[in-house]
């Protein structure tokens, strides 16, 4: 007696269909679900900061959005290295995020290897916010203005003091784009904190700091300091008489420091997005954007796609700056 042998019935073309939708709707039903447990958010400085205090008010919100806690995990270093390097090494799966910066675009250019890429290792979200940096002059200075500055330098070479922070730092290329951007020939003088700046300012050891403007806003109405200009191409909005650097005559000259979120490359699209209306939603709330204000921080936010080309442009840039100035790669 023969036995029969029936053959397994080959899948159809509707079942084939059916198991390729069920994969390609898989990564969707996950991002859907995101998060279903807390985010951590690295911050490349330490507490208490303009960009901390950014994160913190920003993540706040975002926080009441999403439906999960967002920590605040400090990581600071040089060039914002260890931090983002932290991220762009964890699982793209949304619950690790960097507060990136323009840091992240000067250390491109100032060190001569990173453990990481800041364009191919990170998926942008978008920004956060903009600060203004500021020519700060003792109240008691003899210089009333930015254009009597630059005067002065170009009518007596190389006697012009510039403080500014640690070199490769945002205030030191600052200055240094300014040097070439005025056509100047002036001392620039490092020091190891604004402190350091400040105090050499009322000394009389320097003629001229460039510092992130928020900090030293209560200097000002103090009097302990003057702002001679902002260095963005828009005035600041507590301070209406101070001029931009560009209307004290220096052409083309816009500076600003600018902090955004980023995460893991091969981060699902469906979370970044979330991400990225999380954190705009935020940006809309009035108390997030006076918080903002109060740091001297203009609230700002964007797409992941004009994140991107900032990032670029900006490394772009500051490569050319230190190219110009000679600094030597760290």
């Amino acid at each position: 007696m023969t036995r029969s042998h029936r053959r397994s019935p080959s899948p159809s073309r509707r079942d084939l269909l059916a198991a390729a939708l069920a994969l390609a709707a898989a990564p969707l039903a996950r991002a859907q679900a995101w998060p279903s447990r807390p985010i951590t958010l690295v911050v490349p400085f330490g507490p208490g900061g303009i960009a901390d205090l950014t994160a913190r008010a920003v993540a706040q919100a975002m926080a009441r959005t999403l439906g999960q806690a967002i920590v605040i995990d400090n990581k600071p270093s040089a060039g914002s290295i260890v931090a983002s390097q932290a991220v762009a090494q964890a699982a793209p799966d949304g619950y690790t995020v960097l507060l990136m910066s323009n840091a992240n675009a000067v250390s491109e250019g100032l060190f001569r290897k990173l453990p990481f890429n800041a364009v191919r290792d990170f998926a942008p979200v978008g920004t956060l916010g903009f600060f203004d940096l500021a020519a700060f002059v003792d109240h008691g200075s003899r210089f009333r203005s930015l254009a009597e500055v630059i005067a002065y330098a170009r009518a007596n070479p190389g006697k012009l003091t510039i403080g500014t922070i640690s070199i490769g730092s945002t205030q030191h290329l600052a200055a240094e784009l300014f040097k070439t951007a005025a056509g100047i020939d002036a001392v620039i003088v490092p020091y190891k904190a604004s402190g350091a700046v400040l105090t050499a300012l009322r000394a009389g050891e320097i003629d001229l700091g460039f510092e992130i403007l928020g900090p030293f806003l209560s200097q000002l109405s103090g009097s302990t300091l003057r702002a001679l200009a902002v260095t963005s191409s828009r005035r600041f909005p507590s301070l209406p008489e101070v001029p931009t650097v560009q209307e004290a005559g220096v052409r083309g000259y816009d500076v600003a420091s600018w902090n955004a979120l980023a995460v893991p490359a091969k981060t699902p699209p469906a979370v970044v997005e979330r991400l990225n209306a999380a954190a705009n939603d935020a940006l809309r709330q009035a108390e997030v954007r006076q918080q903002l204000q109060k740091l001297g921080v203009r609230a700002q936010g964007g797409t992941p796609q004009e994140l991107q080309a900032l990032l670029a442009s900006e490394i772009k840039r500051w490569a050319g700056v230190i190219a110009e100035a000679k600094i030597e790669r760290q």
